[in-house]
């Protein structure tokens, strides 16, 4: 195997992450992946569900991270990557049938969370899925003493990231025209919550 970027963190929520988009993307044909990182997530999830086209995306300063697994792996059905930036629209069209993000929201800066909902209001069509994992906090407060010590480290890093509050992405999910359909419990104190545009 060749020395592809490699992120461990992907390693170890790959397969609980895909024990649910199984489920949660099994009448779904087409997902856009924001923030694709190393292409463990999208390599994987496109092996194993064969009957959905993956479009993975980084922004520009990233490619060079993604397109290596991408290309190795050659699934017919994992689009090659391509650039997306927040806070740049129009994203890539047509618009898919899901938006995936995995441990991207708590690293942006809150504007960016807000420009990431902003998009998927303006392109989103009716039914589409807004996917969207990593920790969250509820009524303000962390749900782990590790994720409390985690939030310290990312914003130490960068003083506009940090965990994000589960009311406030519903919230803005809200405004931007998706309901809620389940917020799910993941191991090491993670989330995945699935938004659904409303058909009418």
């Amino acid at each position: 195997m060749l020395d592809l970027p490699f992120s461990q963190a992907a390693e170890n929520n790959r397969e609980p992450i895909l024990h649910e988009l199984r489920r949660l993307l099994a009448d779904a044909q087409s997902v856009l992946e924001i923030g694709s990182g190393t292409g463990q997530h999208a390599s994987a999830f496109a092996a194993a569900m064969p009957h959905l086209r993956w479009q993975p995306s980084e922004h520009s300063q990233s490619l060079a991270t993604l397109r290596p697994r991408c290309e190795w792996v050659a699934l017919d059905n994992l689009l090659p990557p391509v650039t997306v930036d927040i806070c740049e629209t129009p994203w890539p069209e047509p618009w898919p049938d899901a938006i995936y993000t995995a441990n991207t929201l708590h690293i942006v800066s809150e504007a960016l969370v807000e420009a990431f909902f902003a998009a998927c209001n303006a392109q989103g069509t009716a039914d589409s899925l807004v996917l969207v994992y990593g920790p969250l906090n509820y009524g303000g407060e962390f749900t782990s003493e590790s994720n409390a010590n985690f939030d310290l480290w990312l914003k130490d890093r960068d003083p506009n990231s940090g965990i994000r509050d589960f009311v406030w992405l519903d919230s803005l999910a809200s405004a931007a025209g998706y309901r809620l359909l389940e917020d799910i419990s993941m191991p090491a104190n993670n989330r995945l919550v699935v938004w659904k545009m409303d058909s009418a």
